[in-house]
């Protein structure tokens, strides 16, 4: 399956496994609890999504690369222990507490979390010494002497034989024991989590057009030469400083990430059109409804790649807009559950307002930290929390230097300054609406309603951030062209044109 119905079952999984019956025990008793088994390909995602998983289902996470461990810090340390046996003293061998679970123990004392994953990757890597206690963890869910915490649910991850040497196959006994979810890398479903982690739209262009270079292992006569979901997103990290920093991104910093010479080399000289193509075509002043009529004509008579080029350019930039209105709705939405709070304790309180701000500010970054510490946070989360404690420190700030002393005179400046807030967002929101009709307006001219207004939709429908503005936002083009017929039809012709496109392409 793909790594997006993987996850799915997981936290199915997880739903099931903590499910409790009116006398407060597992439905599933832990000895039926299978640990499940992970298996797929390097750099597709699987521990990502655990940390995804963790935070949707409300637990916590403890994440261990077993080959980074000795058998003594998986099991514990061995010491030597008097015990009395049928009236006689013997010295007998016992461990300490293996590391991993005794991690598990800090995190819940650190989260107050009782529930919660132990994920073990590359359970498969493992050295020689190490294998049996591996066998021992899956097999009876403790490491050593030491057993799971009631409660934690153990997810191990491995590679195929095919792309590791040193993977171990495990045998009948042990795999009887384990819920088994093989996955398989996808570049559709990849290209959504893509779209919200908001990888370079110079990477999710070229793969529309090249979907095979999006993951590829081989084995030649001078090495391995591999391409993963991994190496696609850590290189368009790179390159988003890089272009910051007025850098250079040329074949060898590609070669670096994307390690198969023929395909580094190949989006080398994508991402040179694609930067020429960004020139030429104003992305900025299309969106802002500046549609030049060379610009056009160009990409009217432009081949195919070069059209879905330039759409990929628009969506990325309308991406940053969409992305945008995400975050700020995030922080004030944060903001304004605080402040309703916030205003009953400035009213009724006899305390000075600045001091109940100060409160206030603690408990919430008390939650922050705590939050934070579980992993129940996603990046947007925490910027957004840490915002939300800026603005609460600025209003505290400027209420003690202006000596406000009464309760709804303090809360009514709050007020002011959010309504600032909301504004600015209302600004945002209408902004972003005049760049997407601006962007629909632009390629109807450019092509009418023909498959590259269907595309272009489909992207739309892709990213996360854009349909949830649409949703809330609304977008009569949008929902004018995503009529089913024309979407279901416009798909399958679009999925024909790529592959005539790719067959041309490797033929140049």
């Amino acid at each position: 399956m793909d790594i997006k119905k993987a996850k799915q079952e997981i936290k199915n999984t997880i739903r099931a496994y903590l499910k409790k019956d009116s006398y407060g025990n597992y439905r599933i008793p832990i000895v039926k609890q299978r640990p499940i088994l992970l298996i797929g390909a390097s750099g597709i995602g699987k521990t990502a999504i655990m940390e995804q998983i963790a935070r949707e289902c409300n637990i916590a996470i403890v994440s261990y690369t077993i080959t980074h461990h000795t058998r003594q810090s998986a099991i514990g340390l061995p010491f030597i222990k008097q015990k009395i046996y049928g009236g006689k003293q013997y010295s007998v061998t016992e461990y300490t507490m293996s590391e991993i679970i005794a991690s598990v123990y800090e995190k819940m004392e650190q989260t107050a979390l009782t529930e919660g994953i132990l994920f073990i990757d590359e359970i498969n890597c493992v050295s020689e010494t190490l294998a049996p206690a591996m066998l021992q963890f899956l097999q009876n869910k403790t490491f050593g002497t030491h057993a799971i915490p009631k409660g934690w649910i153990i997810v191990a991850a491995g590679n195929p034989p095919e792309y590791n040497k040193s993977v171990r196959e495990f045998d009948i006994v042990t795999l009887d024991r384990v819920k088994k979810i093989e996955v398989k890398q996808d570049f559709e479903v990849w290209k959504e989590y893509a779209y919200k982690e908001s990888i370079h739209g110079a990477i999710l262009s070229y793969l529309e057009i090249k979907k095979d270079n999006f993951y590829t292992v081989e084995t030649t006569v001078d090495g391995k030469y591999f391409v993963t979901a991994r190496g696609w997103e850590d290189l368009s990290r790179i390159m988003e400083v890089y272009e910051e920093l007025n850098m250079t991104i040329d074949e060898d910093v590609i070669y670096q990430y994307v390690q198969h010479k023929e395909i580094a080399k190949d989006f080398a000289n994508y991402l040179d059109l694609y930067y020429k193509y960004k020139n030429d075509y104003h992305i900025n002043e299309i969106l802002q409804g500046n549609i030049a009529k060379n610009a056009l004509e160009k990409l009217s008579n432009a081949y195919f790649d070069e059209r879905l080029s330039v759409i990929g350019l628009l969506l990325s930039r309308l991406g940053e807009n969409f992305k945008n209105v995400y975050c700020t709705n995030l922080f004030i939405t944060s903001l304004h559950d605080i402040l309703k709070e916030l205003k009953n304790d400035m009213i009724e309180s006899k305390e000075l307002p600045y001091e109940i701000l100060s409160k206030t500010i603690e408990i919430q970054k008390q939650i922050f930290q705590k939050q934070k510490t579980a992993n129940l946070l996603d990046t947007l989360e925490i910027q957004s929390s840490i915002i939300v404690l800026d603005i609460l420190q600025n209003y505290q700030k400027e209420i003690e230097q202006k000596a406000i002393k009464n309760g709804n005179e303090a809360f009514e400046y709050i007020k002011q300054h959010f309504n600032v807030l909301l504004q600015k967002r209302e600004k945002e929101i209408t902004q972003t609406t005049e760049y997407l009709n601006n962007a629909f307006l632009f390629l109807e001219k450019a092509f009418g309603e023909n498959q590259e207004i269907v595309i272009f939709i489909t992207e739309l429908t892709s990213n996360y951030y854009s349909i949830k503005f649409i949703n809330e936002n609304g977008s009569e083009k949008y929902y004018h062209y995503n009529q089913s017929l024309l979407f279901q039809q416009g798909r399958k012709e679009i999925l024909q044109k790529i592959a005539e496109v790719t067959e041309e392409l490797k033929m140049i």
